[in-house]
């Protein structure tokens, strides 16, 4: 079994796909800590790293090869990543969403406090400059992957299962959607929102 995680920035998709990796004891994988390396390669922030992946598709198109080759040669794992459903279309495909005022809020105090994965988005500097770096992140990922391969990846009918976290804690999230995996797996194939 393969789960994919995709969604909203500042959701929680990389807390819920580590909780749900470490209770089904499966491996995690991660696209947002590739890019996030390419950033630092270039020596770019995470705004600049996606206006340059607008006029040059190449990086995207090794993020994408490599989640393609994790879905052909591993099983038991939790990838997250954007498109990661689109790559791995065997995989249970879930969507996490939130509200972009309560995203913001989440990743502006995570910017703040210093945590290691909101290390390069040192263009947060504010509540306001957060929502709309947000804003532009989605729309140019949106934009790239239509351009790409002509998928809509926050249409939410592309997913099995549809969790909102913009007033549920991580615990009751995580337990909703693994409810929902074992309902998928017992062949109860409806989408699911919780």
């Amino acid at each position: 079994m393969i789960v994919t995680i995709s969604g909203y920035p500042g959701s929680g998709k990389s807390t819920l796909a580590k909780a749900i990796a470490e209770e089904l004891g499966y491996r995690r994988h991660n696209a947002g800590e590739l890019i996030r390396q390419i950033s630092k390669e270039k020596g770019l922030n995470l705004i600049e790293t996606h206006r340059e992946m607008e006029k040059d598709l190449n990086i995207d198109r090794e993020l994408d090869k490599r989640t393609k080759e994790l879905g052909e040669k591993e099983d038991n794992f939790v990838m997250e990543g954007r498109l990661a459903w689109y790559f791995i279309p065997q995989s249970i495909k879930i969507f996490v969403k939130i509200d972009l005022d309560e995203a913001a809020k989440r990743v502006f105090e995570d910017t703040k406090a210093g945590k290691e994965e909101r290390a390069q988005e040192s263009e947060n500097v504010t509540h306001e400059q957060t929502i709309e770096n947000m804003r532009q992140r989605m729309e140019s990922n949106k934009m790239r992957y239509e351009k790409l391969y002509k998928v809509n990846y926050l249409n939410e009918e592309n997913y099995d299962i549809v969790a909102d976290t913009t007033k549920a804690g991580m615990e009751e999230t995580k337990e909703k959607v693994l409810n929902q995996i074992k309902q998928y797996l017992s062949k109860e194939k409806q989408p699911k929102v919780i």
